[in-house]
């Protein structure tokens, strides 16, 4: 039984990340191709995914981003949109944030 789970995290794992080219414009400068190039959205996608996971009723984004201080806001929050597109989370509804805003809230699927 533990090989299927350990065959299915693999299969998972294999979906993570995004391509370069996907991150940036046609018309953007150098630099921004360049800076795509170096992001390990694997990586961020995993973590990111790992945190939304460990809340079992979902969270926020001000929940993960204050699991990863040490990231930069646009390297976290960038990774929702490809984690939603890929089916590994779900939106249910909206919860207020620090900001006093909504912010939707994010539950892992898988």
């Amino acid at each position: 039984m533990n090989d299927i789970f350990d065959n299915m995290k693999q299969s998972m794992e294999r979906f993570f990340g995004t391509p370069a080219f996907k991150l940036v414009r046609s018309k953007d400068p150098v630099t921004s191709h360049e800076a795509a190039n170096l992001v390990d959205t694997t990586k961020l996608e995993r973590i990111v995914y790992e945190a939304i996971k460990s809340f079992p009723d979902g969270c926020i984004s001000d929940d993960v981003l204050a699991m990863f201080p040490q990231y930069p806001y646009s390297s976290i929050t960038a990774r929702y949109r490809s984690l939603l597109n890929k089916g590994y989370i779900e939106i249910n509804g909206t919860r207020t944030g620090r900001s006093g805003r909504n912010q939707r809230v994010m539950k892992a699927r898988l």
